[in-house]
């Protein structure tokens, strides 16, 4: 029998958080962060068995470059309480593979992305 789980966190400066530091954490890769003018580099982690990035259609091609993205939306953002990101973090069933849950994953973002975040929580 599958457990259910499900964690929804907000990623913001508010809590001391960069969006391009919590980016390089999940995705287990080197980013530059340049309003901080440092690399975060957690290549090293382990654990993590998958990780992509998927963008709405109307999104900028350029954004499909993480380290791009985040230092863009940092840019942007300048208040000193911003809501950089939010992380969205469930449990998948053991009994389904790993293509399957990447699959069931996609499919979960993807209905995210083309709708609205603030009804996830009803």
């Amino acid at each position: 029998m599958a457990i259910y789980h499900l964690c929804l966190k907000v990623i913001g400066r508010k809590a001391g958080s960069s969006a391009v530091a919590s980016a390089a954490y999940r995705s287990t890769s080197r980013l530059r962060d340049d309003r901080l003018d440092r690399s975060h580099d957690f290549s090293a982690k382990r654990g993590v068995v998958h990780s992509e990035m998927l963008l709405p259609e109307n999104a900028p091609e350029a954004w499909g470059d993480r380290e791009r993205l985040w230092n863009d939306v940092e840019a942007f953002e300048v208040r000193k309480d911003a809501q950089l990101a939010r992380e969205v973090e469930f449990a998948l069933p053991r009994e389904m593979t790993q293509a399957q849950g990447i699959e069931l994953a996609r499919d979960f973002v993807q209905g995210r992305i083309r709708g609205s975040w603030h009804d996830c929580r009803s």
